[in-house]
């Protein structure tokens, strides 16, 4: 294989109990763009639009190397006929509620990207995207989040759940800013 071609390999994966960040790559744009056209040939025709999201969807942000995808459907009932096709491309269903149904591809030590899917113009798919954008939009604010992440990595490398519940109060104070709040 020529050397061009093995910088341009990118991996993703991680344990779904760990947190390792890596920085920013603009790759992670490629595999997001890769796994969309393997869903779209199996659940494509239902799902109003796919939508990068999460740390790996905003530049100069370090992040796990999971992908997160949004995919917006018209109800979640339209959804729930996602879980055979899915399952059979190697997601596992992980959870539903009454904003979104979870998906998780890979084996639970090697997580290689996630799928949301929601309701289009609900509020969890709103959020997510106005939490993506605004962080791409203020550069400060994404490095400020940046930071957070960082602290927070190594703080809990092997406790993913502390790690994201110490999070959520810059989430929520970015999407009041972000949702005008």
């Amino acid at each position: 294989m020529p050397v061009a071609s093995v910088s341009r390999i990118v991996m993703v994966g991680l344990d779904r109990r760990r947190v390792r960040l890596e920085p920013y790559r603009a790759e992670w744009d490629d595999c997001y763009r890769t796994e969309v056209a393997r869903l779209s040939s199996g659940i494509g025709e239902d799902v109003h639009r796919f939508e990068h999201v999460g740390s790996t969807s905003i530049e100069g942000v370090p992040a796990k190397p999971v992908i997160d995808i949004l995919a917006t459907v018209d109800t979640l009932d339209t959804a729930a006929s996602f879980v055979e096709p899915l399952e059979g491309a190697n997601y596992e269903f992980r959870s539903e509620n009454s904003d979104r149904l979870f998906f998780a591809k890979g084996p639970a030590e090697n997580r290689t990207q996630y799928l949301h899917v929601a309701a289009e113009g609900s509020e969890y798919a709103t959020e997510m995207l106005a939490f993506r954008d605004h962080l791409r939009e203020n550069p400060d604010v994404a490095a400020a989040y940046a930071n957070r992440k960082r602290t927070l990595a190594e703080r809990f490398p092997e406790d993913r759940d502390s790690y994201t519940e110490e999070k959520s109060d810059f989430i929520t104070d970015v999407l009041a800013d972000a949702l005008g709040e």
